[in-house]
């Protein structure tokens, strides 16, 4: 029973700081681990002891597959080098520069110095994905960091392991290599393996219960096999969630898409919460162990400053130039543009370690020497990185003038794409029309679809002065409908003359119905850029200048994207020599690229009922 309430009170209070942390616009792992070690050296508060099998069983393999099923392997794809890079060769990089740091500064082997630096190495995907939504960071460098993320947990487990088996005994480097390949490629082939199997299954369940259950399994369906056959269940995780992630569309129902979703955001947000305030409370006790341990106070204090400043500098070291090599190998022959320097600076930056660092340093032998300070550094590390970069990483985006995603431009590709979808459906549905079909059911499934993309490019082309909309009148007048009809619904349930089953058929329908509005609501509520935006004075001079008129043989394809057999998303027309290409949502990139090579400032978008304009220079929407 006390282990049950101290459970319950470690979630509650976790969540309430996070709740807390989100209202006031703070970053939530730095909050909760702060408020850990706060609580840590209250008298009332219980010492926790992390079993290293709760955190690397019972949380990596979730948080790891639930950051896998949202990440995209068509983005994924394109910056595989430079993922590569940060989450192999920079972890090996950091783990043999702390190596080579604390083996000069404690009484410990190099092979438990190389041990401290693999468990400091790893940045976590938590702390700098809950930093990048809360800036706005530019999704190229997310997608990089939560790449990075998803895979140098790997290795630095790996190289952990190698460490830990040469304190053991003789290793040679051959030996060691083929450790760390052989655990790689076993991971990736058992979560291959695993995926496939799941996707087999999902594809003959139709019940979003049965599916959801599934779901909840699956990390440990491929993390266990691997971890047994001493394999990397990290890279299992990976792989099988990315596979299950960009298969999911083809494999499950709409349904049991929506509550599979639902039910690992929520696992995600419960999980981290109590994660990092697990990592303060353990400070209090890492602390004192370290202090008391016989090492001179003053060689204590400068190896913690010493770890901390070599993990945060080796980063940029690697970063910049392997991010300029990665453009070399892969980006330059795709004609994408040189990087500018302040991607990389940001990149450097995003280091903070957190779970996996913390659960690492619980794996090393219990007889390993300065146990207890090892284990601090580690600490030392997780609160150094979080303190320091956590908190300065926002600074620094807004001092390098890096925007995130611009809520336009979003808007009007989800606009588009709604436009195309919705005219296959109709192509669908005349094609489709049987000669008993009902002429009411034809034309109340054409306006369905309709609506639904009337209502995008409505929310897009309002005005300041235009502050309603008929699709969004269609949303207030439906949801007020919407409303009585389920008081009426509750009115007989009180009454006790309806039966369960079906009450709760019915609820299940209105709450459908209401969910689906309430999404679509939402981006109306916000207070979104017109396709035209009116500029202040003396603001940007290239759009003033700009024409903006469309030539009358406006070409309606990218011609590099023929060239190149690639299919454009999205056309746009330079408004200074005419030319026609495809904007960023599409694999060539070819609208920048025209910028990047003729500096041509403004192009427009040449799309069907779209009239705004796009200045490269002052990145501006008019």
């Amino acid at each position: 029973m006390e282990w049950a309430f101290g459970l319950v009170v470690l979630v509650s209070v976790a969540v309430a700081l996070a709740a807390g942390a989100r209202r006031l616009g703070l970053g939530e792992p730095f909050v909760l681990t702060v408020a850990g070690v706060v609580a840590s050296y209250l008298p009332f508060v219980p010492e926790f002891d992390i079993e290293p099998e709760l955190v690397l069983l019972g949380l990596l393999p979730p948080l790891l597959y639930t950051t896998a099923i949202r990440t995209s392997l068509i983005d994924f794809r394109p910056k595989k080098v430079s993922i590569t890079l940060l989450s192999v060769g920079l972890v090996l990089f950091t783990a043999f520069a702390v190596g080579g740091v604390v083996y000069w500064l404690l009484p410990v082997s190099f092979s438990a110095a190389v041990a401290i630096g693999a468990i400091v190495a790893p940045p976590d995907a938590v702390a700098a994905t809950a930093v990048a939504r809360r800036v706005g960071m530019p999704r190229r460098i997310v997608t990089l960091l939560e790449g990075e993320s998803l895979f140098n947990d790997a290795t630095a487990l790996v190289t952990l392991r190698t460490a830990v088996a040469a304190m053991a005994g003789s290793i040679t480097l051959w030996q060691a290599g083929a450790d760390f390949l052989g655990a790689a490629g076993g991971g990736a082939l058992i979560g291959v393996v695993a995926a496939m199997i799941l996707a087999f299954l999902r594809r003959r369940i139709s019940d979003p219960v049965l599916d959801t259950s599934v779901s909840l399994l699956a990390p440990w369906i491929a993390y266990l096999p691997a971890e047994a056959v001493h394999a990397s269940g990290v890279i299992a995780v990976v792989t099988c969630g990315l596979i299950l992630g960009h298969g999911a569309p083809q494999w499950q129902s709409a349904a049991s898409r929506i509550a599979e979703h639902t039910n690992w955001r929520t696992i995600q947000f419960l999980l981290e919460s109590a994660v990092f305030l697990l990592i303060g409370l353990q400070v209090r006790h890492l602390v004192e162990a370290a202090w008391h341990s016989g090492l001179p106070h003053s060689t204590l204090l400068l190896t913690c400053v010493a770890v901390l400043a070599t993990v945060i500098v080796v980063r940029p070291i690697w970063v910049f130039p392997a991010t300029y090599a990665a453009w070399h190998i892969e980006g330059k022959r795709q004609g994408k543009p040189k990087p500018h320097w302040t991607g990389p600076a940001v990149v450097g930056w995003a280091g903070m370690r957190g779970v996996v660092t913390l659960a690492a340093a619980l794996l090393l032998p219990s007889d390993t020497p300065e146990l207890a300070i090892l284990q601090l550094l580690a600490v030392v590390v997780v609160g150094g990185t979080l303190l320091l970069q956590g908190l300065s990483l926002p600074a620094l985006v807004r001092v390098l003038r890096l925007r995130g995603p611009s809520q336009a431009e979003d808007l009007l590709q989800e606009a588009n794409l709604l436009q195309q979808a919705t005219s296959a459906g109709l192509e669908a549905l005349e094609a489709n029309i049987a000669p008993e079909t009902p002429p009411d059911v034809v034309d109340a499934l054409r306006n369905r679809v309709l609506l639904r993309a009337q209502s995008a490019w409505e929310l897009l082309g309002r005005s300041e002065s235009q502050r309603v909309t008929p699709s969004g009148e269609y949303r207030r007048l439906r949801l007020a409908m919407l409303a009585a009809e389920r008081d009426t619904v509750l009115r007989i349930r009180d009454a006790g003359q309806i039966d369960q089953e079906v009450l709760q058929a019915v609820m299940a329908t209105l709450d459908i119905e209401e969910s689906t509005i309430d999404r679509i609501a939402e981006a109306d509520d916000d207070d979104g850029l017109p396709l035209s935006v009116p500029l202040p004075a003396g603001a940007c001079e290239h759009l003033r200048e700009a024409p903006c008129v469309r030539t009358p043989d406006t070409p309606d394809a990218c011609g590099e994207c023929l060239d190149e057999g690639l299919v454009w998303v999205h056309l746009r027309m330079c408004l200074t020599c005419g030319h026609v290409a495809c904007c960023d949502s599409s694999p060539g990139n070819h609208a920048t690229n025209h910028f990047h090579s003729t500096a041509h400032p403004v192009m427009r978008s040449v799309e069907p009922g779209e009239s705004w304009r796009w200045c490269y220079l002052d990145e501006l929407l008019g």
